[in-house]
């Protein structure tokens, strides 16, 4: 049976390949590579399962009047089994390693809002996505699954108690969405192009959900003037008390993300998500 590595080698040129995934890999996940061939390196997405490839190339060949979302170059299945996808190389950066480069920043802004500012029909025929009432009833179970884990994390329960009185952010009606716009997912070639990636989890969601998630991570991993930067492309601000509310939300769901993927135990990702969830509930409103 072939696997993801023998078929990334069969490829390219001479074999030589680089995997771009960590080798703390969870099973279903998918393993990216790039390769080496005749007309330049591609990048080589393989599917942890046949739905992954299914959700991603709908989304992409349904928003492909959009610039700055990745190529498809070809698409295949091995034995029945293994869903590949092949796509042009976007690049070897990403905007949260740049951080001195607000022109970047800002182009992944601007690709963010046209994705948004597409009809909601653009993407899905659903009566309904994910909204306001979905939000908030998520967001009070999320802190539930966090509860499970407070001895695997090491967070003090007094925190979880205040995170559940904060009020749920406001969300607006459902767009276009990616739903994990990190700044890993926004590529950056030699020229300066931004591109997009990983279309998997796109669905109708508030667009507070992809413009918070950007703005936060950007501001710790590239600085503030690049959030800034973002925000500026975007052609939106949000208010702060806002902005933190959604950071409680975010950052409560990549703990119990990081939680459940029982192979990765980066104690960094527990410390610097609980110390942006204490910072951002005690910035938020509570309820009383």
């Amino acid at each position: 049976m072939v696997d993801a590595i023998e078929l990334a080698e069969r490829m390219a040129v001479g074999g030589r390949i680089q995997e771009l995934t960590s080798a703390e890999r969870l099973m279903g996940t998918n393993r990216v590579f790039r390769v080496w061939m005749a007309a330049g390196t591609r990048i080589l997405k393989v599917y942890g399962t046949p739905a992954r490839e299914r959700r991603e190339s709908h989304s992409l060949e349904a928003l492909s009047a959009i610039k700055g979302l990745p190529v498809i170059l070809d698409r295949g299945v091995e034995e029945d089994s293994m869903y590949w996808t092949l796509f042009e190389d976007s690049g070897q950066w990403n905007i949260g390693a740049l951080p001195e480069n607000a022109r970047t920043a800002r182009r992944a802004g601007a690709i963010l809002r046209e994705v948004h500012e597409l009809p909601p029909n653009a993407l899905s025929n659903l009566s309904r996505g994910i909204d306001q009432e979905w939000v908030s009833v998520d967001f009070m179970s999320t802190f539930r699954r966090l509860e499970r884990y407070r001895a695997k994390i090491g967070y003090r329960a007094e925190l979880l108690e205040r995170a559940r009185a904060v009020r749920p952010p406001f969300a607006s009606e459902p767009r276009v969405a990616h739903t994990n716009t990190v700044p890993e997912n926004f590529l950056v070639d030699d020229e300066g192009a931004v591109t997009l990636i990983n279309w998997e989890w796109a669905t109708l969601a508030p667009p507070e959900w992809d413009l918070t998630k950007s703005l936060w991570l950007i501001s710790l991993k590239a600085g503030p003037d690049a959030a800034a930067a973002f925000g500026d492309g975007y052609r939106r601000s949000i208010d702060p008390i806002q902005l933190d509310r959604w950071i409680v939300y975010h950052s409560s769901m990549m703990l119990v993300y990081e939680a459940e993927s029982t192979l990765r135990q980066d104690r960094y990702a527990y410390e610097y998500l609980i110390a942006e969830l204490e910072r951002a509930v005690t910035s938020s409103q509570t309820v009383l």
